[in-house]
């Protein structure tokens, strides 16, 4: 067996010297053979659970071809807080990977260093995570077996893309009546290649040039937290709508790509937006936004992001933050002191409009703050940022819709970034003390988001910014909404050791139906709408779970089997298909009283009219 790193590979396409690597010359298990590259382009997501962090790290990721031969893509562990990559996708790199077919993916979590979080009555509580035998977690290694049918194929002189997903609902159950409270882990992976599609994405990377690209520039890949990896060459693409962030200040368009240019190379960069073109062996990478500079990491200051839950004065407190000092250490803090003054810098990302002062800064509202961190003998956090700046960033609001007008409308809130309102003092938001934000009728400026048709009672996701502090109603300007039943929504059904071997009452290609009757089946049985659930035992029986009118190349259909312990810990092997009467086929076959069912999870839309839950991805986990 020959294992292949690729780091000889990405020198060769390293961009200083403008050439691209598409034939290296390695040593082999016969000798010298010349190994052909093309490129894999690999971005992570998950699928959420309700974590408000869920920070591990990701030792390795290594893929392994028809012909046995391994690939490690990733050289260097990187640590991950899968709540960040929920509705924003991480592109991890473009590597470049010898041309053939890869039948399957590997990687290692290591959990010894693992910051996870869940949320108790508004306030973030530490979870200790164990495997199912009651032990500490260690590290764990999760192997997919992808399809036959869809490989994942690395052709020479063009990009692949390669899709992983950890599923964190399907991988996590959560115990909050111990202390500390626990988290019962069974990793769960689903990894898939696909086409280029419209998820939002996040690129990281080291600016390189401008040179030989029209309305863009190259970038090496450096994703997530990673000071050392150079991961492969992009081709950023920007247009006159592009917004950019360059040390601090704003700008539109060519503009931006002009003070982008000025940056020493090597200057760190993070784009938002969409993968591009796949035809070439250097992939592009459609921004909509990009920050560069101090704006993405200043080495004379430590940086926060969280949530305002108070305000007093010039002092705020940020809650459920995610503290980076400036060498990038990284700590979770339920909530942090941050002291502001006029001469504090604030923006709101996305946005060239200027005038945004301290006072912008309020309750609910999503921020990012540079400043100079401290900790005291209580290990509590404080942030000087009175010379430092702020970023107002899109902040999540999910509410039941209370009334409408053309332009406005009033919602009993349900949560704020994942966070129950319980978690806020709203005191001195309003332009007078009767006027503060209220949870039961939290007024929202629609614009021309027009809800007056909308039924009350509607669940909304709204996203947005919240008002400058003292100056509601409004509380909130939407830029987006949502329905909920629009949104991607879970079925999620756990049962109790030692399982079920009969767990449905049917299943066939066409869809399956849990037996809620069970006698192991859990308090767990819901479908999940953003902050709210449905218990399946409240509708008018149990759904049927179809697949049927997704298409076959879109659906991510994967039984995990049991977790058995190996070399570097726990190890689950996942196998996957894009067929639902294969995957019918799997379920008779795999679930039995030796491997007992232990957790559903479908992600998908639910049809209350119908009763059927529409499902674009099924995962399954045995004991």
């Amino acid at each position: 067996m020959t294992v292949v790193r690729t780091d000889r590979a990405r020198l060769a396409r390293a961009l200083r010297v403008f050439c691209v690597g598409l034939i290296a010359l390695l040593a082999g298990c016969h000798g010298n053979v010349i190994i052909i590259y093309g490129t894999a382009v690999i971005s992570m997501q998950d699928t959420s659970g309700q974590f408000l962090s869920y920070q591990v790290g990701v030792d390795s990721i290594t893929l392994t071809r028809s012909d046995g031969i391994i690939v490690e893509p990733l050289t260097e562990p990187q640590t991950v807080d899968f709540t960040q990559i929920t509705d924003i996708a991480e592109l991890v790199g473009a590597p470049a990977l010898p041309v053939g077919s890869y039948v399957s993916a590997s990687i290692v979590l290591d959990y010894t260093a693992a910051s996870i979080w869940v949320d108790e009555n508004g306030q973030a509580v530490e979870a200790e995570p164990l495997d199912t035998s009651g032990t500490l977690m260690s590290t764990a290694v999760v192997t997919v077996t992808f399809d036959p049918n869809f490989p994942l194929v690395i052709t020479s002189q063009q990009s692949s893309r390669l899709v992983l997903d950890l599923n964190l609902a399907a991988s996590n159950t959560i115990v909050t009546s111990t202390s500390p409270a626990q988290v019962i882990v069974q990793p769960f992976m689903y990894a898939t290649p696909a086409p280029v599609d419209s998820t939002p994405m996040r690129a990281r990377g080291l600016y390189v040039t401008e040179m030989s690209i029209t309305n863009g520039f190259y970038m090496n890949a450096r994703p997530f937290i990673d000071q050392i990896s150079a991961l492969g060459a992009e081709i950023v693409n920007t247009t006159a709508q592009t917004y950019f962030n360059v040390n601090g200040i704003a700008y539109t368009g060519a503009a931006g790509l002009a003070e982008l240019g000025k940056l020493p190379e090597n200057s760190l960069v993070v784009a938002y937006g969409t993968l591009g073109n796949l035809s070439t062996i250097t992939p592009t990478f459609n921004a909509t936004a990009v920050y560069a500079g101090l704006v993405v990491q200043d080495p004379l200051a430590d940086m926060i992001t969280g949530i305002v839950s108070e305000r007093s004065g010039d002092t705020i407190i940020v809650h459920g933050g995610t503290f980076f000092t400036n060498l990038y250490q990284i700590e979770f803090f339920n909530d942090a002191t941050v002291t502001l003054s006029s001469g504090t810098q604030v923006s709101l990302d996305g946005s060239t409009a200027t005038g945004f002062t301290a006072d912008s800064v309020s309750v609910g509202q999503q921020v990012t703050i540079y400043g100079q961190g401290t900790l005291n003998t209580a290990d509590q956090l404080s942030i000087d940022a009175t010379a430092g700046a702020v970023r107002l960033q899109s902040t999540r609001l999910w509410g039941t819709l209370n009334s409408a007008t053309a332009d406005s409308a009033s919602l009993t809130m349900l949560s704020l970034q994942n966070y129950e309102p319980a978690a806020f003092s709203f005191s001195g938001t309003g332009s007078t003390a009767a006027q503060d934000a209220n949870p039961a009728a939290y007024i929202v400026n629609t614009g021309a988001l027009n809800e007056s048709g909308t039924a009350p009672g509607t669940l909304l996701q709204i996203d947005g910014v919240v008002s400058a502090f003292g100056t509601a109603p409004p509380d909130f300007t939407a830029t987006a909404i949502t329905p909920g039943t629009a949104t991607e929504q879970q079925l999620v059904v756990q049962w109790t050791s030692p399982g079920s071997a009969a767990p449905f009452t049917s299943h066939s290609a066409a869809g399956l139906v849990v037996d809620l009757s069970s006698t192991n089946i859990s308090s767990v049985h819901y479908i999940r709408t953003g902050p709210s659930t449905v218990d399946l035992t409240t509708l008018p029986a149990s759904p049927l779970i179809t697949m049927v009118p997704v298409p076959p190349g879109t659906l991510q259909l994967a039984i995990g089997l049991p977790t058995v312990s190996s070399a570097v810990g726990t190890a689950t092997s996942v196998t996957e298909t894009n067929s639902a009467a294969n995957f019918s086929t799997a379920i008779t076959t795999d679930i039995n009283s030796t491997n007992p069912i232990y957790a559903l999870v479908a992600v998908g839309q639910y049809d209350s009219t119908t009763n059927t839950f529409i499902a674009s991805k099924i995962n399954i986990t045995l004991y």
